[in-house]
């Protein structure tokens, strides 16, 4: 029996817009449709525009997730738009293979302006765990050796080369092997760095400069210490930037706070507008000498759609919007701001343990009280399920605020917020004034932890049906 032609996609918005989890539970990933029952987040989105996301019902909540960061120039700029339908109307010849086209080398071009002179060649990518495998794959050619450092906690991606080098526990248990040959040190902890890099064959030490999962940031001194060890010791020095990069932290790239000149810089997510998926990994010209060192190995690294016209042209799109907008001082000024309305709830209240930030990458951290017995109550329901304080404050930021936030990783009382770097300041306001209410609320852990897991529960069942 022939299958039904499929309907436009104007059709399918108009027709089935709510059925979004039902089909997600049917052919995509059930795990997540309970999840987001169980908090309350299971809200059909039907746009978004800037900083925030709007619901079916017309209601616009502060988007403080910005799809892992990909929206830092907002979401839906008519800019970036206005570039992907342009070179859609041009009917470019994309993608010829066996050929070259315009917009990848302009791209290429415009990142390496902005980049530090360490780097002269990009290799392109779709995706950031994408870029982290080609630098892998990079600097075992270019050095001839084999093993890859990596810092504990860091978050380099989930495919098998990248998750080889992810630091967490949570996503790299069941999928081993791994990539042999990958070994954590300590972050921060340039002595257990030297000591790795004296065995003499470390092919690169892959580092994020401010790392994701938990937004922490380097010792003064670290990054620029282990760049020269590794420059000592004949290793490349790879700076994972998919996060941090783009104007993030309040530079183009978060090296730049250090004067670093990494060997490889791995740049993603926000370079695109969200728009297409996109990676890069910039270069030195030393290190991809090495690699693409003649004809017969002119392919022997690439990938299918890496450096298409559509994704080279909403790059160009945001970079222009960067410098017009003038998004890395606005990231910078409001990164201030956002700690100098913030970082006071760690005096005020007993479970902030710290607030923690640079330009808009922040995060709060909360730990247990001070008074034996609510420390007993916390030790007692951390053991069970570590995070759920953090569900404390996310949970009614988004019920009663309309902001959407989250864990800043599995099994952390931390949250994170990686806003658009167009947010205004009133909403940075709004937020940390619902976030010190929500706070307050949550410190009054027994009563607060015994609502929330009656609603929890009550939520989880319902998931379960």
């Amino acid at each position: 029996m022939a299958a039904e032609t499929p309907p436009s996609v104007s059709e399918i918005i108009a027709r089935r817009t709510g059925e979004e989890l039902e089909l997600n539970d049917r052919y995509l990933n059930p795990q997540m449709g309970r999840i987001l029952r169980t908090l309350g987040f299971d809200r059909t989105w039907s746009g978004g525009e800037g900083a925030h996301l709007i619901d079916a019902g017309g209601e616009r909540y502060l988007d403080l997730f910005g799809g892992y960061g990909v929206f830092a120039i907002g979401r839906n700029h008519p800019e970036a738009i206005a570039a992907v339908e342009e070179v859609m109307a041009a009917r470019s010849g994309n993608m010829p293979q066996l050929g070259v086209t315009l917009l990848s080398g302009v791209l290429a071009e415009q990142l390496l302006a902005r980049a530090p002179g360490s780097v002269g060649a990009m290799v392109p990518a779709n995706s950031g765990t994408e870029a982290v495998e080609a630098a892998i794959k990079i600097a075992r050619a270019a050095t001839g050796r084999p093993r890859i450092l990596y810092a504990a906690h860091a978050f380099h991606g989930l495919t098998l080369g990248s998750l080889s080098i992810n630091g967490n526990s949570e996503f790299r248990d069941g999928f081993g092997p791994l990539l042999p040959g990958c070994d954590p040190v300590p972050f921060g902890d340039s002595e257990r760095l030297a000591q790795e890099l004296e065995r003499g064959d470390v092919a690169a030490f892959v580092v994020e400069p401010v790392q994701g999962k938990g937004v922490n940031l380097p010792p003064p001194g670290y990054l620029a210490e282990a760049q020269r060890l590794c420059r000592e010791a004949g290793a490349l020095f790879v700076c994972d930037e998919v996060q941090t990069g783009i104007g993030r932290t309040g530079r183009f790239l978060a090296l730049e706070h250090w004067g670093l000149e990494p060997d490889m810089i791995c740049v993603a997510k926000a370079l695109s507008g969200g728009l297409v998926p996109i990676g890069a990994v910039l270069v030195s010209r030393a290190a991809f000498d090495h690699v693409f060192d003649g004809m017969e190995r002119a392919v022997r690294h690439g990938s299918t759609f890496a450096g298409n016209d559509l994704a080279a042209a909403a790059a160009l799109a945001t970079l222009a919007v960067l410098d017009r907008e003038r998004l890395l001082e606005r990231a910078e000024r409001l990164g201030a701001l956002l700690l100098e309305l913030t970082a006071p709830l760690a005096e005020r209240f007993e479970v902030v343990r710290e607030v923690r930030g640079l330009g808009l990458m922040w995060a709060i951290e909360f730990g247990p009280p001070a008074g034996a017995a609510a420390r007993r109550l916390w030790e007692r329901v951390e053991g069970r399920q570590p995070g759920l304080f953090a569900q404390l404050v996310t949970v009614p930021l988004f019920h009663e605020h309309r902001i959407l936030c989250q864990v800043a990783g599995h099994h952390m009382n931390v949250i994170k917020a990686l806003p658009a770097l167009t947010v205004e300041e009133d909403e940075l306001r709004r937020f940390a004034a619902a976030l010190e209410t929500t706070t307050a609320a949550a410190e009054r852990y027994p009563a607060a932890l015994a609502r929330f897991g009656v609603r929890a529960g009550l939520r989880a069942a319902l998931a379960r049906r």
